[in-house]
Protein backbone atom coordinates (compact mmCIF):
# COMPACT_ATOMS: atom_id res chain seq x y z
CA UNK A 1 0.00 0.00 0.00
CA UNK A 2 0.97 3.32 -0.41
CA UNK A 3 1.46 6.20 2.60
CA UNK A 4 -1.53 6.72 4.81
CA UNK A 5 -3.84 9.12 2.86
CA UNK A 6 -4.82 12.32 5.20
CA UNK A 7 -7.35 13.26 2.74
CA UNK A 8 -10.11 11.76 0.92
CA UNK A 9 -8.84 12.80 -2.44
CA UNK A 10 -6.01 10.34 -1.15
CA UNK A 11 -8.31 7.08 -1.14
CA UNK A 12 -6.92 4.92 -3.76
CA UNK A 13 -9.43 3.14 -6.22
CA UNK A 14 -9.81 -0.53 -3.71
CA UNK A 15 -10.12 2.07 -1.09
CA UNK A 16 -13.29 3.60 -2.59
CA UNK A 17 -14.44 0.05 -4.27
CA UNK A 18 -14.37 -1.59 -0.76
CA UNK A 19 -16.58 1.90 0.72
CA UNK A 20 -19.29 0.98 -1.82
CA UNK A 21 -19.03 -2.35 -1.31
CA UNK A 22 -20.11 -1.83 2.74
CA UNK A 23 -22.62 0.48 1.25
CA UNK A 24 -24.45 -1.96 -0.55
CA UNK A 25 -24.02 -4.87 1.16
CA UNK A 26 -21.74 -5.12 4.40
CA UNK A 27 -21.87 -9.11 4.83
CA UNK A 28 -23.75 -10.42 7.91
CA UNK A 29 -20.88 -13.13 8.87
CA UNK A 30 -18.94 -13.36 11.74
CA UNK A 31 -15.89 -11.89 9.95
CA UNK A 32 -17.07 -9.49 7.61
CA UNK A 33 -14.11 -7.76 6.89
CA UNK A 34 -12.30 -11.11 5.77
CA UNK A 35 -15.65 -11.75 3.42
CA UNK A 36 -15.08 -8.04 2.28
CA UNK A 37 -11.09 -8.51 1.57
CA UNK A 38 -12.27 -12.01 -0.56
CA UNK A 39 -14.21 -9.95 -3.02
CA UNK A 40 -11.50 -7.44 -3.54
CA UNK A 41 -8.62 -10.19 -3.31
CA UNK A 42 -6.80 -8.38 0.13
CA UNK A 43 -6.31 -9.96 3.37
CA UNK A 44 -8.78 -8.83 6.47
CA UNK A 45 -5.93 -7.03 7.86
CA UNK A 46 -5.74 -4.86 4.96
CA UNK A 47 -9.30 -4.54 4.31
CA UNK A 48 -9.15 -2.93 8.50
CA UNK A 49 -6.33 -1.36 7.76
CA UNK A 50 -7.92 0.50 4.38
CA UNK A 51 -11.33 1.69 6.71
CA UNK A 52 -9.35 2.76 9.03
CA UNK A 53 -7.90 5.03 6.73
CA UNK A 54 -11.15 6.23 5.22
CA UNK A 55 -12.50 7.01 8.70
CA UNK A 56 -9.14 9.16 9.43
CA UNK A 57 -9.94 10.86 6.09
CA UNK A 58 -13.63 11.82 7.56
CA UNK A 59 -15.21 10.07 4.67
CA UNK A 60 -17.26 6.98 7.03
CA UNK A 61 -19.58 8.53 9.19
CA UNK A 62 -20.88 5.28 10.60
CA UNK A 63 -21.25 1.63 10.11
CA UNK A 64 -24.60 0.13 11.70
CA UNK A 65 -27.90 -1.53 11.40
CA UNK A 66 -30.17 0.42 9.53
CA UNK A 67 -33.86 0.31 10.38
CA UNK A 68 -37.04 2.05 8.94
CA UNK A 69 -38.32 4.45 11.21
CA UNK A 70 -41.99 3.99 10.13
CA UNK A 71 -41.54 -0.27 10.30
CA UNK A 72 -40.88 0.32 13.78
CA UNK A 73 -43.89 2.27 14.63
CA UNK A 74 -42.61 5.62 14.60
CA UNK A 75 -44.12 8.54 12.70
CA UNK A 76 -42.07 10.66 10.86
CA UNK A 77 -42.46 13.89 8.20
CA UNK A 78 -40.23 15.78 6.61
CA UNK A 79 -41.08 19.48 7.67
CA UNK A 80 -40.60 22.79 5.16
CA UNK A 81 -40.81 25.71 7.40
CA UNK A 82 -40.12 29.44 6.37
CA UNK A 83 -38.07 31.46 9.34
CA UNK A 84 -37.30 35.20 9.14
CA UNK A 85 -33.59 35.87 9.02
CA UNK A 86 -33.23 37.28 12.22
CA UNK A 87 -35.09 34.17 13.92
CA UNK A 88 -33.02 31.46 11.75
CA UNK A 89 -30.10 31.21 14.67
CA UNK A 90 -32.31 30.68 17.64
CA UNK A 91 -34.47 28.74 15.41
CA UNK A 92 -32.08 26.30 14.08
CA UNK A 93 -31.18 25.81 18.21
CA UNK A 94 -34.37 24.95 19.11
CA UNK A 95 -34.61 22.80 15.88
CA UNK A 96 -31.51 20.84 16.58
CA UNK A 97 -31.74 20.38 20.80
CA UNK A 98 -35.23 18.21 19.61
CA UNK A 99 -33.79 14.21 19.72
CA UNK A 100 -36.38 13.54 17.07
CA UNK A 101 -34.97 16.18 14.47
CA UNK A 102 -32.06 13.78 12.23
CA UNK A 103 -31.72 16.12 9.31
CA UNK A 104 -31.59 19.94 9.48
CA UNK A 105 -31.09 21.82 6.13
CA UNK A 106 -31.50 25.65 4.92
CA UNK A 107 -32.01 25.23 1.02
CA UNK A 108 -32.77 27.78 -1.47
CA UNK A 109 -35.88 28.57 -1.59
CA UNK A 110 -38.82 30.69 0.41
CA UNK A 111 -39.43 27.64 2.42
CA UNK A 112 -35.84 27.96 3.51
CA UNK A 113 -35.64 25.60 6.60
CA UNK A 114 -36.15 21.81 6.09
CA UNK A 115 -35.78 19.33 8.68
CA UNK A 116 -36.86 15.88 9.45
CA UNK A 117 -38.53 15.18 12.72
CA UNK A 118 -39.63 11.66 13.83
CA UNK A 119 -41.64 10.78 17.39
CA UNK A 120 -41.99 7.32 19.37
CA UNK A 121 -45.17 5.14 18.91
CA UNK A 122 -48.02 7.00 20.49
CA UNK A 123 -47.36 10.75 20.34
CA UNK A 124 -48.90 12.75 18.13
CA UNK A 125 -47.08 13.41 15.54
CA UNK A 126 -48.50 16.70 14.20
CA UNK A 127 -48.98 18.28 17.65
CA UNK A 128 -44.99 18.15 17.94
CA UNK A 129 -44.76 20.14 14.68
CA UNK A 130 -47.43 22.42 15.66
CA UNK A 131 -45.07 22.87 18.87
CA UNK A 132 -41.85 23.21 16.93
CA UNK A 133 -44.02 25.78 14.70
CA UNK A 134 -44.58 28.15 17.55
CA UNK A 135 -41.32 28.06 19.63
CA UNK A 136 -39.08 28.68 16.31
CA UNK A 137 -41.76 31.48 15.26
CA UNK A 138 -41.81 30.31 11.85
CA UNK A 139 -44.11 32.30 9.26
CA UNK A 140 -45.45 28.80 7.77
CA UNK A 141 -44.90 25.06 8.19
CA UNK A 142 -45.58 22.55 5.56
CA UNK A 143 -45.71 19.46 7.20
CA UNK A 144 -44.53 16.56 4.26
CA UNK A 145 -44.66 13.03 5.43
CA UNK A 146 -44.40 10.13 2.79
CA UNK A 147 -47.67 9.15 1.69
CA UNK A 148 -45.87 6.25 -0.65
CA UNK A 149 -42.02 5.68 -0.58
CA UNK A 150 -40.41 4.14 -3.89
CA UNK A 151 -36.79 3.69 -2.26
CA UNK A 152 -35.11 4.66 0.47
CA UNK A 153 -31.18 3.74 -0.16
CA UNK A 154 -27.85 5.84 -0.05
CA UNK A 155 -25.23 4.09 -2.12
CA UNK A 156 -22.55 6.71 -3.21
CA UNK A 157 -20.79 5.98 -6.29
CA UNK A 158 -17.38 6.46 -4.50
CA UNK A 159 -15.35 3.85 -7.56
CA UNK A 160 -17.42 6.59 -10.20
CA UNK A 161 -18.26 3.48 -12.32
CA UNK A 162 -21.77 3.74 -12.71
CA UNK A 163 -23.41 5.13 -15.86
CA UNK A 164 -25.63 8.05 -15.31
CA UNK A 165 -28.71 6.02 -16.50
CA UNK A 166 -27.34 2.78 -14.12
CA UNK A 167 -30.33 1.01 -12.36
CA UNK A 168 -31.49 -1.54 -10.03
CA UNK A 169 -34.23 -2.34 -8.15
CA UNK A 170 -35.19 -0.51 -4.74
CA UNK A 171 -34.34 -3.22 -2.01
CA UNK A 172 -36.75 -1.35 0.75
CA UNK A 173 -39.95 -0.24 -0.52
CA UNK A 174 -43.99 0.96 0.65
CA UNK A 175 -44.55 -3.00 0.10
CA UNK A 176 -41.79 -3.87 2.95
CA UNK A 177 -43.11 -1.57 5.50
CA UNK A 178 -46.68 -3.14 5.15
CA UNK A 179 -45.02 -6.62 5.52
CA UNK A 180 -43.64 -4.93 8.84
CA UNK A 181 -46.99 -4.27 10.62
CA UNK A 182 -47.69 -8.11 10.77
CA UNK A 183 -44.55 -8.17 12.79
CA UNK A 184 -45.40 -6.17 16.22
CA UNK A 185 -41.46 -4.95 18.30
CA UNK A 186 -41.15 -6.67 21.19
CA UNK A 187 -39.00 -5.92 24.25
CA UNK A 188 -36.28 -8.20 23.24
CA UNK A 189 -36.27 -6.35 19.96
CA UNK A 190 -35.99 -2.86 21.48
CA UNK A 191 -33.23 -4.06 23.09
CA UNK A 192 -31.66 -5.34 19.99
CA UNK A 193 -32.23 -2.26 18.37
CA UNK A 194 -30.41 -0.15 20.65
CA UNK A 195 -27.15 -2.40 21.00
CA UNK A 196 -27.41 -2.05 16.91
CA UNK A 197 -27.83 1.46 16.12
CA UNK A 198 -24.75 3.03 16.91
CA UNK A 199 -21.43 2.61 15.10
CA UNK A 200 -19.99 -0.69 15.49
CA UNK A 201 -16.09 -1.01 16.49
CA UNK A 202 -13.76 -1.96 13.60
CA UNK A 203 -12.43 -5.28 14.67
CA UNK A 204 -12.51 -8.57 12.94
CA UNK A 205 -15.35 -9.99 14.69
CA UNK A 206 -17.93 -6.86 15.10
CA UNK A 207 -21.13 -8.47 15.25
CA UNK A 208 -19.32 -10.75 18.83
CA UNK A 209 -18.42 -7.04 19.97
CA UNK A 210 -22.27 -6.21 19.53
CA UNK A 211 -23.61 -9.25 21.20
CA UNK A 212 -21.40 -9.00 24.60
CA UNK A 213 -24.07 -6.39 26.23
CA UNK A 214 -26.91 -8.83 25.14
CA UNK A 215 -24.75 -11.77 26.30
CA UNK A 216 -25.44 -12.57 22.50
CA UNK A 217 -22.55 -14.48 20.33
CA UNK A 218 -21.99 -13.10 17.29
CA UNK A 219 -23.95 -15.79 15.59
CA UNK A 220 -26.68 -15.12 17.50
CA UNK A 221 -27.04 -11.39 16.97
CA UNK A 222 -26.17 -12.27 12.85
CA UNK A 223 -29.20 -14.28 13.53
CA UNK A 224 -31.52 -12.32 15.30
CA UNK A 225 -30.49 -9.14 13.03
CA UNK A 226 -31.77 -11.54 9.75
CA UNK A 227 -35.22 -12.17 11.29
CA UNK A 228 -35.68 -8.70 11.94
CA UNK A 229 -34.46 -8.45 8.14
CA UNK A 230 -37.28 -10.86 7.03
CA UNK A 231 -39.77 -9.01 9.04
CA UNK A 232 -39.18 -5.75 7.82
CA UNK A 233 -37.56 -3.85 10.42
CA UNK A 234 -34.28 -4.22 9.91
CA UNK A 235 -32.72 -2.73 6.00
CA UNK A 236 -29.45 -3.75 6.29
CA UNK A 237 -25.90 -3.30 8.00
CA UNK A 238 -23.98 -0.61 6.03
CA UNK A 239 -21.41 1.70 6.12
CA UNK A 240 -22.88 5.20 5.89
CA UNK A 241 -20.52 7.64 4.16
CA UNK A 242 -19.78 12.20 4.98
CA UNK A 243 -21.25 12.88 1.53
CA UNK A 244 -18.97 16.19 1.83
CA UNK A 245 -15.76 14.89 2.80
CA UNK A 246 -16.32 11.94 -0.06
CA UNK A 247 -16.77 14.53 -2.72
CA UNK A 248 -20.47 14.58 -2.97
CA UNK A 249 -20.68 18.48 -2.41
CA UNK A 250 -23.57 18.72 -5.04
CA UNK A 251 -26.87 17.32 -3.19
CA UNK A 252 -30.13 18.37 -5.21
CA UNK A 253 -33.78 17.36 -3.92
CA UNK A 254 -35.20 17.05 -7.27
CA UNK A 255 -38.99 18.01 -6.45
CA UNK A 256 -41.67 17.43 -9.36
CA UNK A 257 -45.46 18.25 -10.32
CA UNK A 258 -46.60 14.64 -11.48
CA UNK A 259 -50.46 14.40 -12.76
CA UNK A 260 -52.26 12.63 -10.10
CA UNK A 261 -52.85 9.61 -12.13
CA UNK A 262 -48.94 9.10 -13.07
CA UNK A 263 -47.54 9.22 -10.17
CA UNK A 264 -47.10 5.38 -9.04
CA UNK A 265 -45.67 5.11 -12.65
CA UNK A 266 -43.13 7.63 -12.40
CA UNK A 267 -42.22 7.11 -8.50
CA UNK A 268 -41.53 3.58 -9.01
CA UNK A 269 -39.64 4.79 -12.62
CA UNK A 270 -37.02 7.13 -10.76
CA UNK A 271 -36.57 4.89 -8.05
CA UNK A 272 -34.98 2.81 -10.17
CA UNK A 273 -32.19 5.15 -10.66
CA UNK A 274 -29.34 4.11 -8.61
CA UNK A 275 -28.36 7.78 -8.48
CA UNK A 276 -31.36 8.10 -7.00
CA UNK A 277 -30.55 7.75 -2.82
CA UNK A 278 -34.45 8.40 -1.68
CA UNK A 279 -38.12 8.92 -3.65
CA UNK A 280 -40.98 9.95 -2.10
CA UNK A 281 -44.87 10.92 -2.87
CA UNK A 282 -45.57 13.63 -0.15
CA UNK A 283 -48.60 15.96 0.15
CA UNK A 284 -49.08 18.97 -1.98
CA UNK A 285 -50.30 22.73 -0.85
CA UNK A 286 -51.51 25.68 -2.82
CA UNK A 287 -47.70 27.07 -3.06
CA UNK A 288 -45.90 24.08 -3.37
CA UNK A 289 -47.41 21.85 -6.39
CA UNK A 290 -44.55 18.79 -6.01
CA UNK A 291 -45.85 15.45 -5.35
CA UNK A 292 -42.73 13.23 -5.89
CA UNK A 293 -39.54 14.00 -4.14
CA UNK A 294 -35.74 12.64 -5.32
CA UNK A 295 -32.56 12.95 -3.69
CA UNK A 296 -29.75 13.17 -6.09
CA UNK A 297 -26.02 12.97 -5.35
CA UNK A 298 -23.09 14.39 -7.34
CA UNK A 299 -19.60 15.98 -6.93
CA UNK A 300 -21.12 19.12 -8.44
CA UNK A 301 -24.16 20.98 -9.60
CA UNK A 302 -23.70 20.54 -13.31
CA UNK A 303 -24.08 16.67 -12.33
CA UNK A 304 -26.75 16.78 -10.22
CA UNK A 305 -28.59 19.13 -12.92
CA UNK A 306 -27.59 16.49 -15.54
CA UNK A 307 -29.26 13.93 -14.40
CA UNK A 308 -32.73 15.39 -13.29
CA UNK A 309 -32.64 16.71 -16.83
CA UNK A 310 -32.77 13.13 -17.98
CA UNK A 311 -35.48 11.95 -15.91
CA UNK A 312 -37.28 14.56 -17.18
CA UNK A 313 -36.45 13.91 -20.67
CA UNK A 314 -37.09 10.03 -19.82
CA UNK A 315 -40.47 10.71 -18.40
CA UNK A 316 -42.00 14.17 -20.03
CA UNK A 317 -42.36 15.50 -16.55
CA UNK A 318 -41.11 18.83 -16.90
CA UNK A 319 -42.38 20.64 -14.02
CA UNK A 320 -39.51 20.35 -11.62
CA UNK A 321 -37.24 21.94 -9.30
CA UNK A 322 -33.76 21.44 -7.58
CA UNK A 323 -33.23 22.94 -4.15
CA UNK A 324 -29.72 22.91 -2.80
CA UNK A 325 -28.93 23.35 1.31
CA UNK A 326 -26.60 25.60 1.51
CA UNK A 327 -26.10 25.05 4.98
CA UNK A 328 -26.19 21.89 7.05
CA UNK A 329 -27.11 22.19 10.38
CA UNK A 330 -27.74 18.81 11.87
CA UNK A 331 -27.41 15.10 10.30
CA UNK A 332 -27.73 12.34 12.48
CA UNK A 333 -29.18 8.81 12.50
CA UNK A 334 -31.79 8.83 14.42
CA UNK A 335 -32.06 6.67 17.58
CA UNK A 336 -34.38 4.57 18.54
CA UNK A 337 -36.36 3.88 22.06
CA UNK A 338 -33.77 6.21 23.88
CA UNK A 339 -34.90 8.37 27.04
CA UNK A 340 -34.46 11.72 25.19
CA UNK A 341 -37.77 11.99 23.53
CA UNK A 342 -39.89 12.10 26.76
CA UNK A 343 -37.45 15.39 27.41
CA UNK A 344 -37.44 16.87 24.37
CA UNK A 345 -40.11 20.18 25.42
CA UNK A 346 -37.18 20.57 28.51
CA UNK A 347 -33.87 20.72 25.83
CA UNK A 348 -36.25 22.79 23.61
CA UNK A 349 -36.21 25.20 26.09
CA UNK A 350 -32.71 24.93 27.19
CA UNK A 351 -31.67 26.12 23.41
CA UNK A 352 -34.02 28.59 23.16
CA UNK A 353 -32.64 30.10 26.34
CA UNK A 354 -29.29 29.79 25.44
CA UNK A 355 -29.65 32.35 23.27
CA UNK A 356 -30.91 34.97 26.04
CA UNK A 357 -34.71 34.57 25.24
CA UNK A 358 -38.09 32.61 26.02
CA UNK A 359 -39.70 30.34 24.48
CA UNK A 360 -43.38 30.11 23.58
CA UNK A 361 -45.00 27.20 25.30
Amino acid sequence: MTATPTKPSELDATTRQLLDLMQDHYPMVERPYAALGEQLGISEAEVLERLGQARAAGVVRQICAIYDTKALGYSSALVATQIAPEKLKRAVRILNAHPGVSHNYRRNHEFNIWFTVAMPPGVDLDAVIQKLHVMTEAESTRPMPTLHLFKIAVTLDLAGTRDLDARSAPEYTEERRIEAKGHPITARDIAFIRATQNDMPDVAEPFAALGAPLGMTGAEVIAYGQTMQEHGHLRRFAGIINHRQAGFRANGMAVWNVPTDQIKEFGVFVAGYRGVSHCYQRPTYPDWPYSVFSMLHNAKVAGVEEAAAAISAATGVTDFRVLYSTTEYKKIRLPYFVPEYDQWEALCTAAGAATGEETTS
